[in-house]
């Protein structure tokens, strides 16, 4: 692989890599009570940093965006001042940091917030899907309908918090559109059966996620602003439809995305290369592209057939900090650890070995 077009330099909106790798956003369920990335936050990411664009957790933009336990938030000062010891330890060491604001909508329980209230969502439908808690799982309960006047205040949150990601230190954002969560619970028909201008059609599905991405651009910069889209995933319940509907949908979200210039889009892909191809002639800056089950010999397939410009990883990193340079040098890779991806302290999460402690 040292010959590999991983190894070459890439712009991406303000700032510079000396590779095509990227950090994916992984869940790890290990932040405070109060939402403050936890003790340990700083060691993670920092010991990962040498894969240049660190994207991170799912973080919340307000406290109904909250969905699983012990996960961090960016809308509090203490949240704000948490993440600027992450963003502090990264730059130290040579990384860039985009911290991903993810709105989980529906896919929540009152029993892992703090607030205890509904979740809410374009449609009070509930995903018919279990979720962890505290006391175990736990059937996912029905959601409360955002009001059309409700709308703009979450808008305004994601705005705020791309805001406070910004003083936190951080080198931008991507916006969370996909997995499940509240931007594809808009564009997916069975969770969206509103009737007013946020439901529909495909435009109007896809109406609340473009203003989002606008806001959020406005507040912070375009070539700060990323996103994230995953289509056809059928995580948190959703069945956005046949192959031909998901097209649609996601070439004009994609055409319309396209025009605020973000600084890349992350797709979060299923297989459906023609669908694919399609997002490379419309979007005309960085193109992520993260496959489900790639095998290490498999990292640069896109970037060498023109369909990605940067590669993220995900399982592959969180048991390799030193990644980077274990793939530079077909090194051995250490294996993960399932048990403990999820909740803990340092095991299986700041305790990977490096190839210098092998």
């Amino acid at each position: 692989m040292t010959t590999s077009s991983l190894w070459q330099p890439f712009s991406l909106g303000r700032i510079q890599l000396h590779h095509r790798l990227a950090l994916a956003p992984m869940t790890r369920n290990r932040a405070n009570a109060d939402g403050t990335p936890g003790d340990l936050a700083a060691e993670y990411y920092g010991q990962r940093a040498s894969l240049g664009l660190l994207i991170t957790e799912g973080t919340q933009p307000s406290e109904d965006g909250q969905g699983y336990f012990n996960t961090p938030g960016i809308h509090t000062p203490a949240q704000v001042e948490g993440w600027r010891k992450v963003t502090d330890e990264v730059h130290g060491r040579g990384g860039h940091i985009f911290i991903q604001l993810m709105h989980v909508g529906r896919i929540s329980h009152p029993d892992n917030t703090a607030h205890r209230r509904k979740a809410v969502a374009p449609s009070a439908i509930a995903p018919d899907d279990e979720i962890f808690t505290p006391t175990g799982r736990q059937q996912v309960p029905v959601p409360r309908e955002l009001g059309s006047g409700e709308i703009g205040g979450v808008i305004e949150e994601f705005r705020h918090a791309a805001a406070s990601a910004i003083a936190a230190g951080a080198d931008g954002v991507e916006i969370h559109g996909a997995n499940g969560y509240l931007l594809h619970q808009f564009l997916s028909p069975n969770a969206n059966q509103r009737t007013d201008a946020y439901g529909g059609s495909v435009e109007n599905r896809a109406r609340f996620v473009i203003e989002v991405a606008a806001a959020v651009a406005k507040e912070i910069g375009a070539d700060r602003t990323g996103i994230r889209i995953s289509p056809a995933f059928p995580l948190g319940g959703l069945n956005e439809g046949g192959t031909e509907a998901v097209r649609a949908q996601y070439r004009y979200l994609v055409g319309e995305l396209a025009k605020l210039n973000l600084a890349y889009l992350q797709v979060h892909h299923l297989g459906d290369d023609e669908l694919l191809r399609s997002f490379r002639e419309l979007w005309p800056s960085a193109l992520l592209v993260l496959r489900y089950g790639r095998e290490r010999e498999q990292i640069a397939s896109d970037i060498d057939a023109g369909l990605s410009d940067v590669a993220p990883l995900g399982r592959l990193a969180l048991a390799n900090p030193d990644i980077v340079e274990r793939l530079r040098s077909d090194a051995t890779l250490n294996e993960i650890v399932p048990t403990t991806i999820y909740g803990g302290g340092a095991a299986g999460y700041t305790d990977y070995p490096a190839l210098s402690q092998s």
